[in-house]
C-alpha cells in the first residue's frame, strides 16, 4: 500500500462513520467579530488530536494556533534529541480508535508489514513526519506562527485572547471554549536552579528544552546536571555533534531503575485514573515524583558507549562560577572545569508561571486549596498543581471566579495530579482526549440548554402526513 492509497482509506473510513456532519453548536454574534466555539492554543500532538475528536463530534467552528512554524510543532524537530521515542510502539494515541490514522498504518504504507516489525521503537523524526501526514490527511484547521499572550475573560462566556506573530490574523480572537495543548511545559516553566541563574550569565549555560547549536562546542567540555532520560539523550547526542567529553551529574548515588509508566499502562491505571479519590491521585504521584524517569537501556548504553562520556553518581553540586573562560563547578570532592553547562532539572509546575493566565491565576484552584496530605506526605511540587475536573477544565477557588474560569481548559503537564498522565505522555492521549472533547461537548450543550430546549419543544415539522380513517380493502 501507498500513502496515496492510505489517504484514501482514512476518507472512506470516515465516510462510513459520518464524520463531518452538520455542526450542531450554535454560533454566537459578537460586536468585535467571529467567535470561535473553541481555540485550541498548541499544535502538536495534543492538538491534533482534541481537534480531530472536536470534528468527529459536528463541533467545527474551532480553530488551532500554535507559535512555531509550520512542522515544528511540538518538541520532536526543536528540543527532543532522543533517537526514539520511549513509547513502546504498538500503543495507539491520536488515531483515536481509526485504524488507518494509526502510526502504524502509515508506516506499513510506506515499508509494508516486514517493515513495522524490523523496528523496535518509533523513530523521533518519523513521529514528527507521522503528524504532519495526520494533520494534513484530516485538514485540521491550523494556523502557526500565532502566539497566546494573554486569555482575558469577559465573564460572559466568551474569552478574548490577545495574540501576537506573523500568522496572527488579528490581535485578539474570540472564543467561549479555550484548550491549553501547550505541552510539557505548558503548565509552568523549566526549572533551572537559582545557583545557575544567580552565578551566570546565559552563555554558559542552557536548560536541556532550549535549542542549542552543538557546533559552538565541538571538541569541549560540556557538563549536564540531571539523571533524567533527557540527560542521557542530550549527552549522546552533543558527543555525535562533536563534543569532546560530556559529564553527567546525578544527586542519587544509584540511577533510577523503575518507570511506573510501563506498570501504568498494563494496569488499567492510565484509562481509569479518574475514578480515584484525591487522596488516591496524591498518593500515586507521590511515588511518581520519587521515581524520575530513568533512561531507556538503549539511550544508556549509546551514551555509555561514547569514549568522552563520563557519568558522577551521588555526586551533587555544591557551587558554580564563571572562570578561566568557561565554568568551574565544586562538588564535594573536587572542582571541576567546563566550557559549557546544560540543565536538565525538570520544571516547575504552577499556573502563576503562565503569562498567558496572569489574568485569570489567581482564581485558579491548586491542589493545595482541596486537598491536605498526611504528615510526611505533603509535597509542594503536587500542591501547586491546578485542580481540574475529570474533564481538564479549571476549578475555582472561589465564586466569583467561577464565571471567569468557565471554559478554559488545561491538557498539559499541568493535569498530572488531577487527570494522570493522559495528558502528559503519549500512552495516555486515547483515554484523555476523549474525556476532553466529552467535556467541552458537555459544556457547549448545556451552556445553550434553555434555547435548546426550548426549540425541542416547539419542534412541530411534520414527517407523518397521511390522513385518517384510511379506506382498507377487504379481502
Amino acid at each position: 500500500m501507498s500513502l496515496e492509497l492510505l489517504n484514501e482509506r482514512v476518507k472512506r473510513d470516515l465516510a462510513y462513520l459520518a464524520y463531518g456532519g452538520a455542526n450542531w453548536v450554535r454560533p454566537v454574534r459578537h460586536t468585535e467579530g467571529h467567535v470561535y466555539d473553541v481555540i485550541i492554543v498548541g499544535g502538536g500532538q495534543s492538538g491534533l488530536g482534541i481537534a480531530f475528536g472536536l470534528l468527529r463530534e459536528r463541533i467545527a467552528n474551532i480553530l488551532i494556533i500554535d507559535e512555531n512554524s509550520e512542522g515544528e510543532e511540538g518538541p520532536w524537530e526543536t528540543y527532543a534529541r532522543m533517537r526514539t521515542l520511549r513509547t513502546p510502539k504498538h500503543l495507539t494515541s491520536v488515531d483515536l480508535g481509526i485504524p488507518s490514522l494509526t502510526f502504524r498504518a502509515w508506516w506499513e504504507a510506506q515499508a509494508g508489514p516486514e517493515g513495522w516489525d524490523a523496528i523496535v521503537k518509533i523513530p523521533r523524526g518519523d513521529w514528527m513526519e507521522y503528524l504532519r501526514w495526520y494533520r494534513k490527511v484530516l485538514d485540521l484547521p491550523l494556523i502557526n506562527e500565532v502566539r497566546l499572550e494573554r486569555i482575558e475573560p469577559s465573564g460572559a462566556g466568551v474569552h478574548h485572547l490577545q495574540v501576537s506573530g506573523k500568522g496572527a490574523l488579528s490581535e485578539t480572537l474570540l472564543a467561549r471554549k479555550v484548550v491549553l495543548a501547550t505541552g510539557i511545559q505548558g503548565g509552568g516553566e523549566w526549572h533551572v536552579p537559582d545557583m545557575i541563574t544567580n552565578n551566570l550569565p546565559e552563555r554558559l549555560y542552557a536548560h536541556t528544552s532550549s535549542r542549542i547549536d552543538f557546533e559552538n562546542w565541538r571538541g569541549k567540555r560540556i557538563a549536564i546536571l540531571g539523571g533524567g532520560a533527557s540527560a542521557f539523550d542530550n549527552a549522546s547526542y552533543a558527543l555525535s555533534e562533536g563534543v569532546a567529553e560530556v559529564h553527567v551529574f546525578v544527586r542519587r548515588k544509584e540511577m533510577p531503575r523503575i518507570n511506573p509508566i510501563r506498570q501504568m499502562e498494563a494496569s488499567g491505571m492510565i484509562e481509569r485514573y479518574a475514578a480515584l479519590s484525591d487522596a488516591e491521585k496524591y498518593a500515586a504521584m507521590v511515588h511518581f515524583f520519587q521515581h524520575n524517569q530513568p533512561p531507556t537501556n538503549d539511550t544508556f548504553e549509546r551514551a555509555v558507549a561514547w569514549p568522552g562520556f563520563r557519568l558522577h553518581l551521588g555526586t551533587p553540586w555544591l557551587s558554580v562560577k564563571e572562570g578561566d573562560g568557561g565554568v568551574r563547578v565544586k562538588t564535594a570532592d573536587e572542582e571541576l572545569h567546563y566550557d559549557f553547562l546544560l540543565i536538565s532539572t525538570g520544571l516547575l509546575t504552577d499556573p502563576a508561571l503562565r503569562p498567558e493566565l496572569r489574568q485569570v491565576e489567581a482564581h485558579i484552584a491548586r491542589w493545595s486549596d482541596r486537598h491536605r496530605a498526611p504528615a510526611g506526605m505533603n509535597n509542594p511540587l503536587l500542591d501547586a498543581h491546578p485542580y481540574l475536573t475529570p474533564g481538564f477544565a479549571f476549578t475555582s477557588r472561589t465564586d466569583e471566579g467561577a464565571a471567569l474560569l468557565h471554559g478554559l481548559f488545561a491538557f498539559n503537564y499541568s493535569a498530572l495530579i488531577s487527570c494522570g498522565i493522559s495528558a502528559s505522555a503519549l500512552s495516555g492521549m486515547k483515554y484523555g482526549i476523549p474525556r476532553i472533547v466529552t467535556a467541552i461537548a458537555d459544556q457547549l450543550f448545556l451552556d445553550d440548554r434553555e434555547q435548546i430546549m426550548a426549540d425541542y419543544l416547539s419542534y412541530d415539522e411534520k414527517e407523518f402526513i397521511g390522513e385518517w380513517p384510511i379506506a382498507v380493502k377487504k379481502a
